[in-house]
Order: structure tokens, then sequence, then C-alpha cells
């Protein structure tokens, strides 16, 4: 199978008004993506989006193209990827469509497919959906021509599903929560979701204005919501990013806890009780820490390349039910088919109540190993660091020094144009170190 040009690790994503994201491409891709997904049966597709300005443009131009297919389709508005994934699963929908850049800035964009079970596409249908982009458009009889509506109550069945995975009978009374929305899809329905179930909720970065989604807030720059939980003197601080599919905690005293925290307590709790069964997926990123608390468990462990979408392959072919990443992608397999940031929030909220502790109570027995990352970003993208003699030397070098005392991970981003430096042992100062020049080898060789 020939290699994707336009697919990602999580779908197609580029800066708006440069291919592939632009009208005229993703039109091509709508109508595309329509020809894979019909056939010869019609069915519909739901179509959501993030509060980026360039989402108008995009949602009309895979109408478009969708219609043209032949397919009809469902425009769900502002909606988080996972709530999208839920509809597409629940409303028995052919496909669903996300149209977001994730945790990037408002200039970029970007769209992603979800299956009828609700799971991102496996790689034959992306490398089907790539194939039909070359073809000339053929545009289906006007009696064929699919149709275009609003989805009824997209957001109040997906805050419905929400709760629905809360403990029943249980409330989030007397709980204080800063809801950190990152100004994207989330910003209506979590602070719902949590004042639902009886959380005192102060929103932040709750007003998306088309270009703020995720500037200096939200699960990549969470000192926001720690000052703010401090502030308010809150319980606990809870940070989405821009499409809601990955989360952050912040515990009472303004510390953060990474998706390798969140990871560790909801596997301790789960064990503790009896309800986890298997493994559990990491990626290379995850925390070494995170890696000796499932061994002196008992749990196996087992790490994928960087991607929600390796997490979940992984974990299918297990059959276990937990797995995530680092940066905030928690998958709860049992209820969820893709990352949902709220739901992970949920489940660590009723661990807390159900044991009557603390966030960083919950955390504490998870031993972390300093674990450094440089973004070394890149003029040109498709720099392969492996491929270069001055940072393969870098790299050997690196790994002669930490001598079996740490870990180095050195890869291209699927989703940006840079290349992340990672350098994780006990030793603080040669992680510094260590990640410090390798990644000057990185810039030396990408500007050569």
């Amino acid at each position: 199978m020939s290699a994707r040009r336009f697919f990602g690790t999580d779908g197609i994503r580029g800066r708006v008004g440069v291919e592939p994201i632009t009208p005229r491409t993703v039109q091509q891709l709508g109508w595309a993506a329509g020809r894979v997904f019909s056939g010869d049966a019609r069915g519909q597709v739901l179509i959501g989006k993030d509060t980026r300005v360039s989402g108008y443009m995009l949602e009309s131009a895979l109408e478009a193209g969708l219609a043209a297919a032949g397919a009809d389709v469902a425009l769900l508005g502002p909606l988080p990827t996972p709530g999208i994934a839920y509809l597409t699963q629940s409303s028995r929908a052919r496909a669903g469509i996300v149209i977001s850049a994730s945790h990037n800035p408002y200039s970029d964009n970007g769209i992603k497919f979800f299956g009828p079970d609700g799971s991102k596409l496996d790689d034959a249908t992306e490398h089907a959906i790539e194939a039909m982009l070359d073809e000339p458009q053929v545009v289906v009889k006007s009696s064929e021509l699919g149709k275009a509506t609003r989805f009824s109550d997209a957001q109040g069945r997906y805050i419905e599903f929400l709760k629905s995975n809360f403990p029943a009978g249980e409330t989030l009374g007397g709980l204080s929560l800063v809801v950190d929305c990152a100004n994207g899809a989330a910003y209506q329905i979590a602070p719902r979701v949590f004042s639902e179930l009886g959380a005192r909720v102060i929103p932040l970065a709750c007003e998306p204005d088309g270009f703020n989604i995720n500037r200096d807030c939200g699960s990549t720059s969470p000192q926001i919501l720690c000052d703010a939980v401090r502030e308010h003197g809150a319980d606990l601080g809870v940070a989405l990013d821009g499409d809601g599919d990955r989360v952050v905690l912040v515990d009472a005293d303004g510390t953060v806890v990474d998706g390798d925290g969140i990871l560790y307590a909801l596997l301790h709790a789960r064990h503790a009780a009896g309800r986890f069964a298997g493994g559990l997926v990491g990626t290379l990123m995850t925390n070494l820490g995170l890696e000796e608390a499932c061994a002196e468990l008992g749990v196996a462990f087992e790490r994928t390349a960087v991607g929600d979408r390796f997490v979940l392959e992984r974990m299918r072919a297990r059959g276990w039910q937990l797995g995530g990443e680092p940066s905030g992608h928690i998958i709860l397999a049992d209820r969820c088919a893709t990352g949902d940031g709220t739901l992970a929030a949920l489940e660590v909220l009723a661990t807390l109540r159900s044991g009557n502790r603390s966030l960083a109570e919950l955390v504490a027995g998870m031993k972390r190993y300093p674990q450094h990352t440089i973004n070394v970003r890149l003029a040109v993208p498709g720099f392969d660091p492996d491929a270069h003699p001055v940072v393969k030397r870098a790299l050997e070098k690196a790994q002669r020094i930490l001598e079996g005392r740490g870990r180095v991970v050195l890869r291209a981003s699927g989703t940006e144009p840079v290349v992340r430096v990672t350098v994780e042992a006990a030793d603080a100062e040669l992680v510094a170190q260590v990640s410090g020049a390798l990644a000057d080898s990185v810039r030396e060789a990408a500007s050569a």
C-alpha cells in the first residue's frame, strides 16, 4: 500500500489557505469521501466543527462535495470531537466528519473522519479517499443529489451521554471547579455537564471569537488554569483543548496532572475496585513512572507510536479498556471509541468522590521521572531527523551519555512542522543537558 499523501496521524491538517486546506481541495475531499462512504447505498454523513473562523468556509465546501456525490449531510455545529464520534455511532450515520485542528492555533484547520462505529478510519479507507481525490468530479444526477439538514439537539444528546457515565445517584455537589474550554468546541457543553451534576463551575476561556481558540489557554497552556484554581480556592481545575478530546487537570494547589497522571489515577482506582482487566496502552512519550506503576500492580503495559489512533488500535488488538497519552488523550474503550476529555475528567471526579480523596492524593503513588521535550520548528516540513548524519551522531552520543539510565525519543510531529526531542532520566540536570544538545543538532541539520 502506497504512502498517504494527505492523511497524517490525525486526519488532514495544515494552514488555512494553503493546500490541502483550501475550499477547492476540501470540496473535492467531500466528494471523494461521499463516494467512498456511500457506495451503492444512500447514507447520512454528520459534520461538526470547533470554533475557528475558517470552520464556516470548510463546512460549506464539505457539504457541497458530499451533496455532489449523493450523500445526505447533517450539520452539528460546534461540538467536541468525541461528541461527533458518539453521535455518528448512536444515530447510525454512514460517517462523521470533524473540522478542527485540535490544539493548533486558529490559523490552522483540518479534517478528520469517523466510521459508523465512531472510530477513526483505518488506513485502507483513508487510501481509498485519497485515490478518489485524483478522480474527475462527477456530480450525480439532480434527483440523486444529497440534502443538508441541521441535526436536532446535538449538544443536548451529547451532554446526556456524558452525564449518563457518572455514577447514578451521585453528584458533584460541594465541589468547586474551574473549567477551561480553550475557547473551543466544548465551551458550552463542559460547563453545563459539571454544573448540572451539581458542581460550582467557574468558566474560563469560554468566549470564542473565531480567533482565540487555544490562545494561551486550554490543555496546552494550563498556567492560566493553575492561577485561577488558586485565586478562587477551587477544589480542582479541568483544561480541555480546542476540540475537547484532550484533558489535563490541576489540583487544589495549582499543580498540573497530565495524561500520565490521569491514566494512573484511573488505573489505580479501577484495579482497587476489581474493575480492571488486561493491560494499559501508552506511547513512546509515556513517562517511565507510569510503566513502573503498572509493573507494581501486575498490569501489562505496552507502548505505541504517538497518536491516539495507534493507542486505540493496540487496545482493540489486545482487548484492553484503558490507554492514552501524556498530552491528555484518554481512551476509555468501555465507554467511548475515541479520546474524550470531559468523560475522562468525570471518571476522575467520580473516583475522588467515592474515596473522599483529593486529586493530589490520588496521583501521589506514581513516581515521575524528569522528562523534557523541545520542539524544534522546521522552516520546511518533511525533514527526517533519523536520516541525517549530524543528528545520528548526536543521538548516538546522547545514548552513550545516558548509558541505559534514561530514554531518548526523537520524532517528527504528524500534526505540526516540528521535530520533537524528548529525553527522560532520573537526573534532571542530565535530562536538560542531553535534550539541549540533541535539539541543537536537529536545528543545525534542518537549517543546512
